[in-house]
C-alpha cells in the first residue's frame, strides 16, 4: 500500500505544455510515468496544459500525440485540455477567497516589478510583500489577480519517492497567485485542482518541478485534497554536463523517428537515462514493466549519449525479426522514392532486404543507403572502383561466371558457389580477386553485404544482366584510365 492507495489503484499522468515539441526530457517523463502505471495495473492520463495562450498552438498538440503513439506510449484516459476546463479553476479559486484563504490583489506589474528589483537591490528574498493581504477587497472593479494565503510559519516536508526528504521552510514562499487578472488559473494552481479532480496518487516530474512543490502542497491542503506521492526524476544533461538543448543535437522525438533510429530503442535508452536493473543494457517492453521502480531511479543527472544509442539502435536492428524491421523501414524507402515496382524486384522482398543490410546499418536511414543498389533499376559504377577492379586480367573469368550463371537453370545458393569456386579453381584466383570485382559491377561500389547475398538480393537476371554492363565498361576503362 501506498500512501493509502491500493497499487491497483495507481493514477499518474503525463501532463506536456503545447508550446513546442515533444522533446527527449518530455518522452522520459511519460515512460517513467507509462511504466510505473503498467507495473502496478494502474492508469495513465493524458492531459495537455494548455492555458499558456500566447504559446499554446494546436499544432504542438498533434505533435506530442504523434511523438507518444511513435514510441508506443499509449494513454488510457485523455487526452484531457485544461482550456476546457477554465471554469472548475474559478470555481475552486473562489471557494478558496470565500473561505478567507485567497484574496484580491490589485498590485500593478509595474509596481510588482518594482517591489522585487528593490528586494533584490537590499539582498533580500524576492517574494510578493503582502500588500494587499488584508486589504480586504472584495470586488475590485479595476484588473485584479486572486492570490493565495500561503502558510508564513512551519515548515513543508516532502517526501520524495527518489530524492528522498525534502524540507522546505513557509517563511520563503509567496503568496501564490492562482487566478490572473486576465482569469487564467496560474500553472502551479491548475495543476493542483486537475491532479486532484483526475484522482492522481503519484506525480512523477522532472526535477526541474521540485521548487514547484511547497507551492503546490498547501495548496492541496487548503482544498481539502489528497496530497499524491511526488518523485522528481533527474535533469537530463548533454555530454558537456548542460541541460540537454538543441545544441546538443536534435531533441524532438520526432527528429529521432525522421534520422531513422527504431521507436523501441530510444524507449530501451530513455529508461536507462536514470534507471537500472544491474549491468543489463537492452530491455524488451514486458521486462521493463515487470522490472520497473522508484528503487532503481537514481537522484543524480543522466548524462545524454548520442553513441551510445546509435549502439543501441544497431542492436535493435540486428536482433528484431526482420519482419518488423521492414514494416519500419518501409516509409523511408517510400520517401526515398523506392516505389511498390522497385521493392518488387528484390526476390524475398524488404524483409530479405533488412536481413542482408542490418550488420552494417546503425539507423534505418543507413538502411536506405545500402539498399539503394537494390532498389534501383539501374547503378552508376564508381570510376576509381572500375579502374581498380574491372581490368581486362579479370574480365574473362567475370564473363565465364555470367555465362554460367545464364545457362544454369537454378539460382540456389549451393549452385552459385558452386559456379564460383570452380571458376576460382580453374583460373588459379583466391577469392576475393574474383568477389571484389564482382561486387563493383553488380553494386557499383567496392562496400556491400557478402557477394552471395547481393546476388540473392538481386536475383538472377539483375546479377547476369549487371556483370555484362560492368564488362562493358573493361575497355573503357583500360584506355581511358591507362596509365
Amino acid at each position: 500500500m501506498l500512501h493509502g492507495w491500493h497499487m491497483s489503484n495507481v493514477r499518474v499522468r503525463f501532463a506536456p505544455s503545447p508550446t513546442g515539441f515533444l522533446h527527449i526530457g518530455g518522452v522520459r517523463t511519460a515512460l517513467f510515468n507509462w511504466l510505473y502505471a503498467r507495473h502496478t495495473g494502474g492508469t495513465f492520463i493524458l492531459r495537455i496544459e494548455d492555458t499558456d495562450r500566447d504559446r499554446s498552438t494546436d499544432k504542438a498538440i498533434q505533435i506530442i500525440l504523434e511523438g507518444l503513439k511513435w514510441t508506443g506510449l499509449d494513454w488510457d484516459e485523455g487526452p484531457y485540455r485544461q482550456t476546457d476546463r477554465l471554469e472548475l479553476y474559478r470555481e475552486h479559486a473562489m471557494g478558496l477567497f470565500e473561505r478567507g484563504l485567497a484574496y484580491w490583489c490589485v498590485c500593478t506589474p509595474g509596481e510588482l516589478e518594482a517591489k522585487r528589483k528593490d528586494a533584490h537591490a537590499r539582498g533580500e528574498s524576492v517574494k510578493y510583500d503582502g500588500m494587499c493581504r488584508e486589504k480586504g477587497l472584495s470586488a475590485p472593479t479595476g484588473p485584479a489577480a486572486l492570490r493565495f494565503r500561503s502558510p508564513q510559519d512551519g515548515q513543508t516536508v516532502l517526501d520524495d519517492l527518489i530524492k528522498g526528504k525534502i524540507v522546505f521552510d513557509n517563511q520563503v514562499l509567496d503568496d501564490l497567485i492562482i487566478l490572473r487578472s486576465n482569469g487564467y488559473p496560474t500553472y502551479n494552481f491548475s495543476v493542483v485542482i486537475d491532479d486532484a479532480l483526475m484522482n492522481i496518487t503519484h506525480v512523477i516530474r522532472g526535477d526541474d518541478h521540485v521548487n514547484n512543490t511547497p507551492r503546490q502542497v498547501p495548496l492541496f491542503d487548503a482544498l481539502g485534497y489528497a496530497v499524491p506521492k511526488f518523485a522528481h526524476l533527474p535533469m537530463i544533461l548533454g555530454s558537456d554536463k548542460a541541460r540537454l538543448s538543441k545544441r546538443h543535437g536534435a531533441t524532438s522525438v520526432l527528429a529521432y523517428q525522421e534520422m531513422g533510429y527504431l521507436p523501441e530503442a530510444l524507449v530501451n535508452y530513455l529508461v536507462r537515462l536514470g534507471w537500472s536493473h544491474g549491468d543489463q543494457e537492452i530491455f524488451s517492453i514486458s521486462d521493463l514493466i515487470r522490472l520497473f521502480s522508484f528503487e532503481h531511479v537514481q537522484s543524480s543527472a543522466a548524462v545524454f549519449n548520442p553513441e551510445k544509442l546509435r549502439w543501441l539502435n544497431a542492436q535493435y536492428l540486428r536482433t528484431s525479426e526482420p519482419e518488423s524491421v521492414a514494416k519500419q523501414l518501409l516509409p523511408y524507402l517510400e520517401k526515398e522514392g523506392y516505389d511498390e515496382k522497385a521493392r518488387a524486384r528484390i526476390p524475398g522482398g524488404v524483409e530479405a532486404l533488412v536481413s542482408s543490410l542490418r550488420e552494417r546499418s546503425e539507423t534505418l536511414l543507413d538502411m536506405v543507403t545500402g539498399a539503394a543498389p537494390y532498389l534501383a533499376e539501374t547503378i552508376t559504377i564508381e570510376e576509381n572502383a572500375a579502374k581498380k577492379f574491372l581490368t581486362p586480367v579479370i574480365a574473362p573469368s567475370l564473363r565465364k561466371f555470367a555465362d554460367r550463371l545464364e545457362a544454369e537453370v537454378s539460382f540456389a545458393r549451393d549452385v552459385v558457389e558452386h559456379i564460383f569456386h570452380a571458376i576460382l579453381e580453374e583460373d588459379g584466383l583466391k577469392m576475393g580477386k574474383l568477389a571484389q570485382p564482382l561486387r563493383v559491377a553488380l553494386t557499383g561500389g567496392t562496400v556491400s553485404p557478402g557477394i552471395y547475398e547481393v546476388m540473392d538480393l538481386l536475383g538472377k537476371d539483375r546479377t547476369v544482366h549487371r556483370i555484362r554492363e560492368g564488362l562493358k565498361l573493361v575497355d573503357v576503362t583500360s584506355s581511358s584510365f591507362a596509365g
